[in-house]
C-alpha cells in the first residue's frame, strides 16, 4: 500500500500487429515506461484484455512488463484461481480481482491466499458486478485485500457511494479507475489511480496525483482540466472503443509504430476516430508547454 499510495498505476494495453502479438513493441514500450514517475503498472486488466488471453500471451505480457520494472509494483488482472496463481509464479505483486457475482467475498479470500489483493467496482457495460454496501465492506474486511479499485465510468453518485465505505476502512487504499473524472475522484478521497487512460500521455496523469499530495491546487485544476478533455475523446461512444484509442494515442505520441496499434476485441472505429485521437493528444501536449 505504501508503494502504490499516491501513484500512478497505468493499465497497459498489448500492441497487437495484424492479429499477433507485437513483442517487439511491448518490449520498447515497457522500456518506455520505465523512464515515468509511476508506482507500477497492471497487466491482464480490462485495459489488456486479460479475459481474452491465453496463457501463452499472458505470460509474454507478465514477464515482459516484470523485467522492464524490477522496482515497480506489477498487478495482474485475475479472474480465477489458476491465473492468480500464474501471476505468482510468473513475478507479479498483487492481483486485481475481476468482479464475480457469485460467492464473491469467499472468492476475494482465496485470491488473498496467492497474492495481495484489490478489489475492483467495475461498470456493468464491462462486465462489472454492483456490489452492495454490506459486500463491500465484507470484502474491505478481509485481510488479504488491500483496497478497491473504483471504475464506474460516469456515475458520480456511485463513487460517492464506494468513497465513503472505503472511508471506514482507514487502512485499505481507495483507487480510482474513473478516466472520465479522474481529478473529481481523487478530490473524494481517492490516494491511487489505476487506469487505462494511463498507458499514455503518462506523465500528465502522474502529475496530477503529484500535485494534488503536494496540495498545489493550482497545478491540479490545471492538469485536471487537461485530463478532462483527453478522458472525453478516449473513452468516447462505442467506450470499448478506448482499448484501440489507447493505443493510437501511443502512436500520436510516437511511443508505438502505427502498425502495432490492432485491438483484436474492439469495436471497429473510422478514420475520423483516429484522427479526434491524434488532435486530442496534440492539444494536450500544447496545452503542457
Amino acid at each position: 500500500m505504501r508503494r502504490l499510495e499516491w501513484g500512478l498505476i497505468p493499465a497497459v494495453p498489448v500492441p497487437f500487429r495484424a492479429g499477433v502479438l507485437a513483442a517487439d513493441v511491448q518490449r520498447a514500450y515497457a522500456q518506455w515506461m520505465a523512464s515515468h514517475p509511476i508506482a507500477g503498472v497492471a497487466v491482464w486488466a480490462h485495459t489488456g484484455r486479460g479475459p481474452h488471453l491465453p496463457a501463452e500471451a499472458r505470460r509474454c505480457v507478465l514477464e515482459t512488463w516484470r523485467a522492464a520494472l524490477p522496482q515497480k509494483v506489477v498487478i495482474a488482472g485475475a479472474t480465477s484461481l489458476e491465473v492468480a496463481r500464474e501471476a505468482r509464479a510468473w513475478g507479479a505483486d498483487a492481483l486485481l480481482a475481476f468482479p464475480r457475482r457469485d460467492d464473491s467475498v469467499a472468492y476475494h479470500a482465496a485470491l488473498g491466499e496467492e497474492l495481495p489483493v484489490i478489489a475492483f467496482y467495475l461498470y456493468e457495460a464491462a462486465g462489472g458486478v454492483p456490489y452492495d454496501d454490506a459486500t463491500l465492506h465484507a470484502i474491505l474486511e478481509l485481510p488479504g485485500v488491500i483496497g478497491i479499485k473504483v471504475a464506474t465510468l460516469d456515475s458520480v453518485i456511485t463513487f460517492q457511494r464506494i468513497a465513503a465505505i472505503a472511508g471506514e476502512h482507514a487502512d485499505k487504499l481507495l483507487i480510482t479507475g474513473e478516466d472520465r473524472f479522474l481529478g473529481y475522484s481523487v478530490a473524494l478521497g481517492a490516494r491511487a489511480a489505476l487506469i487505462g487512460m494511463g498507458a499514455a500521455l503518462t506523465d500528465l496523469q502522474a502529475e496530477l496525483l503529484a500535485a494534488y499530495a503536494k496540495r498545489d491546487f493550482v497545478t491540479f485544476l490545471s492538469v485536471t482540466s487537461l485530463c478532462d478533455a483527453l478522458g472525453g475523446t478516449l473513452f468516447a461512444s462505442p467506450v470499448e472503443g478506448y482499448i484501440q484509442r489507447m493505443l493510437w494515442a501511443l502512436a500520436a505520441d510516437g511511443v508505438i509504430p502505427g502498425d502495432a496499434c490492432d485491438d483484436p476485441w474492439g469495436p471497429p472505429l473510422g478514420a475520423a476516430a483516429r484522427d479526434a485521437v491524434r488532435e486530442a493528444v496534440r492539444e494536450v501536449r500544447e496545452g503542457q508547454r
